[in-house]
């Protein structure tokens, strides 16, 4: 069997290949106009300018559309990469808006990311996956140097630079000074104790911690997931059920409790130029707060976990109803011939003799690390993420010294931190990679682009879920998605509901709103090169492509039913 998937794995890899040397040399790009809007004002010296991630940007100079160099009617002549990367404009309606150019290879944009997902589900083996869908998107974009035209300038972005920094030296180094401390078990004890009896206590537990952590994506994943792994263990829950609770009550609660960065990130992405209910911020950010009774999926996706906290597991599908009468007769909390992500040094509890573990050491650096994280998210508007786990982790490091711990122990601790979650941290910064190469190469543009004005209103809704399904499920991010979707999908849904006619436009298009929010929600959880997939597995200890192919069936149950309702909602009352 291994053999006959290690054969099918290279012929996929031979024909991605091949495709990446025929796309890069045959293939036209084909170069698309975008236009974002950002809320400009004019600074003390007279000039416009914007924020953008908290750093005034001066708008140098703002030319009439029809002028551009890079508006659509000039980029259909375009043979090659156009002269500019961006130009501000002004078009007949005197808005401001700043134009980009980008194009994509047509269908064959998909490659890369569906070459990548082929491997994860053949081989079982991320780490090659994830490489093999890089080498092909190079390949396609002409660039064969990887190392420095592809990787180091990946890396030296500074998002993946912070990605790597907490993921590797601040969440490894903290979880491995727990398990020195043995404080993570001192947490398991008291909760069993006091407020866990079994598998469906602490399910429930899971459950509330993350619908109480509702800032959504890495943060949330990463504190839930910390934090309920060893009571869980503890209590035999497997970790197929406990990776899909976590990853399940992260992003689909965000988009339904809304009281995080989502709402100001989003509106800037949903102008529609003569709609009087998106022209201004306040407009967008209310427009976004009145569509969240729409997000079926977020809502169907926490309530299935909670369910599944329940131990009701109808609903769930045949993979986590066996994983979780695995763990009740046997207590193997892994499928057999599981590769978790958590390594071994993470598994085990190394406590120095004579050290005398309390669950306090856990639960005050746990306590100090949401504080800081609610108290910036409140002051900046953004959850200062490092600041709360490297203060966390000093935290951590200060009361066991005090305990008496000798700091070569300490070190031990940290440096088993860092060896447990480095494989993990390679992969999410592989898919980091392959998502921005995917980006770049088109594939969501594309996907979006088919649309057209004479498509049935009532199909509108179900098309951009799927569409957003499979742009965020190949790239592995939800806003990623949500920049490529909302600036087409939402002057599209507003020109149908005009050219058919229908009696409440609004209504419309907050459904239309909701399946693209809804749906890239879902094609990150289940992508299988999602930082938040990743680490779910990662901080619950279960095998990656256990975790995908667990959570694929409630999910998809989940969007099925949403895709019903969004149908429905706009067939009867748009």
């Amino acid at each position: 069997m291994q053999a006959n998937n290690n054969f099918l794995a290279l012929l996929i890899l031979i024909f991605g290949l091949c495709s990446a040397l025929y796309v890069n040399y045959y293939v036209e790009q084909t170069w698309l106009e975008q236009s974002y809007i950002y809320d400009t004002y004019t600074t003390d010296s007279g000039a416009l300018a914007y924020k953008y991630k908290g750093k005034e940007i001066v708008i140098s100079e703002v030319v009439p559309y029809e002028n551009s160099l890079i508006n659509q009617q000039n980029l259909n002549a375009v043979q090659h990469k156009p002269e500019l990367d961006q130009q501000w404009v002004t078009d007949a309606e005197q808005q401001l808006k700043l134009l980009k150019p980008a194009f994509h290879f047509g269908l064959w944009s998909l490659l890369p990311a569906l070459i990548t997902i082929a491997l994860c589900l053949t081989t079982r083996e991320p780490l090659t996956a994830l490489f093999s869908g890089i080498v092909v998107g190079a390949i396609m974009l002409g660039r064969y140097d990887l190392t420095d035209k592809v990787i180091i300038p990946n890396l030296a972005k500074e998002g993946t630079a912070t990605l790597i920094l907490l993921y590797l030296w601040l969440l490894g180094g903290l979880l491995g000074v727990w398990t020195k401390t043995g404080a993570a078990q001192a947490f398991a004890r008291y909760m069993t104790e006091h407020f866990v009896k079994g598998q469906k206590s602490a399910k429930l537990v899971s459950w509330f911690l993350g619908v109480l952590f509702f800032q959504g994506g890495t943060m949330s994943t990463v504190l839930v997931g910390t934090t309920v792994r060893p009571l869980a263990d503890k209590a035999k829950v497997s970790h197929e059920e406990m990776s899909y609770i976590v990853d399940s009550t992260a992003s689909p609660i965000a988009s339904v409790i809304a009281f995080n960065a989502w709402p100001a990130y989003i509106q800037a992405l949903i102008f529609v130029p003569g709609v009087s209910f998106l022209a201004t911020e306040s407009d967008r950010l209310k427009f976004f707060f009145s569509s969240i009774p729409f997000s079926f999926y977020g809502i169907l996706a926490v309530i299935g976990t909670l369910l599944l906290s329940l131990n009701i597991t109808k609903f769930s599908g045949k993979r986590i109803r066996d994983a979780h009468e695995r763990a009740a007769a046997t207590g193997q909390l892994d499928a057999p011939n599981a590769s978790p992500l958590s390594a071994k040094e993470l598994q085990t509890c190394d406590v120095p003799e004579g050290y005398k573990s309390h669950v306090l050491e856990f639960i005050l650096p746990l306590v100090t690390l949401i504080t800081i994280a609610v108290t910036t998210f409140i002051i900046s508007g953004s959850p200062q993420i490092n600041w709360a786990f490297g203060t966390a982790l000093l935290l951590s490091a200060f009361i066991a010294l005090a305990k008496g711990m000798s700091l070569a122990n300490l070190i031990e601790g940290f440096g088993n931190g860092l060896k447990g979650v480095v494989v993990a941290s390679i992969i999410l910064m592989l898919a980091v990679i392959i998502g921005s190469i995917s980006k770049e190469i088109g594939g969501g543009l594309f996907l979006v682009s088919q649309l057209g004005e004479q498509l049935p209103f009532w199909l509108l809704p179900v098309i951009l879920q799927l569409i957003t399904m499979v742009i965020a499920f190949s790239t592995g991010t939800s806003w990623g998605t949500y920049a490529i979707a909302f600036p087409l999908a939402m002057p599209l849904a507003w020109a149908i509901a005009q050219s058919q006619g229908l009696a409440h436009p609004e209504l419309f298009m907050m459904v239309c709103f909701a399946t693209v929010l809804n749906g890239s929600v879902y094609g990150d959880q289940c992508s299988p090169i999602s930082d938040t997939t990743i680490l779910s597995a990662m901080t619950t200890g279960c095998d990656l492509m256990d975790h995908v192919k667990s959570q694929l069936v409630p999910a998809t149950l989940a969007a099925s039913l949403a895709a019903i309702l969004w149908t429905l909602t706009v067939y009867f009352f748009a």
